[in-house]
């Protein structure tokens, strides 16, 4: 464990969205010291210390923060705001642009992205936010690169999310970008979410709820996830689903937003990066039992997907592996029951 825990600043300013504000609270900031000691230490601040109204309307909150804590944190979340139309008072712009020049790493859930993209902070790069809103930014920020079709983007110093719950899989792809696959796992587990949802915003806006008519794939899913060692083509996961092919291809796009193909090789990875991360498993151990076959062809797709080798990687993630299993319970610290 670090001795200072990272430090999150969430930035509620007027009509701020509660879910959005609720979902890095919970997973940066919820109190478990039953569990050891936290990785993340988080605090709600705005422009001035005091009442906060929220979009709901029905109730506002109350904030001990002021921008001060921008100048302290690691990490500043930015959530939703309703109210869209409303100006962004100057000095949380220059709050803003003062922290992510010093270093900060800056994240915003759905609308968040236009206050941002009001500090300059988004010119030049690829964002998201939620798709009703995605004209309403290309409009408003013609220098940032608005794709409606993912649930986050990460670029690096500056990561955006797409709507609502996606803020969920942003803030779970940061535990994992900084502490690994399996402590984001965890954290998935104790919020009762999926640790990676492939696809994007497409999959959720034509059919948000699917009729329980029985057609679900999930049974195919879980059934290769249970065998991603095996060589697993589109025609043999089609013949579990007792589909044809074509239909088959059509359905699990339509349920995933992604390929077969491509959610097999996403899941493939994050079974290798766990492998990685826990185990002294050799590298050709890994890519065997993860599906790919090679070591090689494990080496290529860790480092088209990733950016790194699995060697660097494994480097980099089993000091942290190592203290956290020294307590069972430690992995579950970053939230707790909803």
């Amino acid at each position: 464990m670090p001795a200072v825990p990272h430090r999150v600043a969430i930035l509620a300013l007027p009509s701020v969205v509660p879910f959005d504000l609720a979902v890095p609270v919970q997973v940066f900031g919820y109190p478990r010291p039953d569990l050891g000691a936290r990785r993340y230490r988080a605090v709600v601040c705005s422009a001035r210390r005091g009442s906060v109204e929220t979009s709901s309307r029905l109730f506002r909150i109350t904030v001990a923060h002021g921008l001060e804590a921008l100048r302290r944190a690691d990490t500043v979340v930015v959530p939703g705001i309703d109210d869209l139309d409303r100006p962004i008072a100057p000095a949380v712009l220059r709050a803003l642009q003062r922290a992510h020049a010093r270093g900060a790493r800056v994240l915003s859930i759905c609308t968040g992205s236009f206050v941002l993209a009001a500090a300059g902070l988004l010119d030049g790069r690829r964002a998201t936010t939620h798709w009703i809103d995605a004209p309403a930014m290309r409009q408003r920020f013609p220098r940032v690169t608005v794709d409606p079709d993912v649930l986050y983007v990460d670029e690096g110093s500056v990561l955006t999310s797409a709507g609502i719950a996606s803020g969920i899989d942003l803030c779970l792809h940061v535990v994992r970008r900084d502490h690994g696959a399996a402590l984001a796992n965890a954290v998935a587990r104790r919020l009762v979410v999926p640790a990676h949802r492939s696809g994007g915003q497409a999959q959720f806006i034509v059919e948000p709820v699917r009729a329980a008519d029985g057609d679900s794939l999930e049974a195919t899913r879980e059934w290769a996830l249970r065998r991603l060692h095996e060589p697993l083509s589109v025609a043999r996961l089609a013949a579990h689903a007792r589909m044809p092919v074509r239909s088959f291809a059509r359905r699990f796009a339509a349920e995933c937003g992604t390929t077969p193909l491509q959610w097999l090789l996403r899941h493939r990875l994050l079974a290798a990066q766990q492998a990685l991360e826990t185990t002294a498993l050799p590298v050709e151990r890994i890519a065997a039992r993860a599906g790919f076959g090679s070591a090689v062809a494990l080496r290529q797709h860790f480092r088209r997907a990733l950016g790194t080798s699995p060697m660097l990687y494994r480097r980099s993630f089993r000091r942290a592996t190592r203290e956290g299993s020294r307590d069972g319970s430690r992995d579950a610290s970053l939230s707790g029951r909803g």
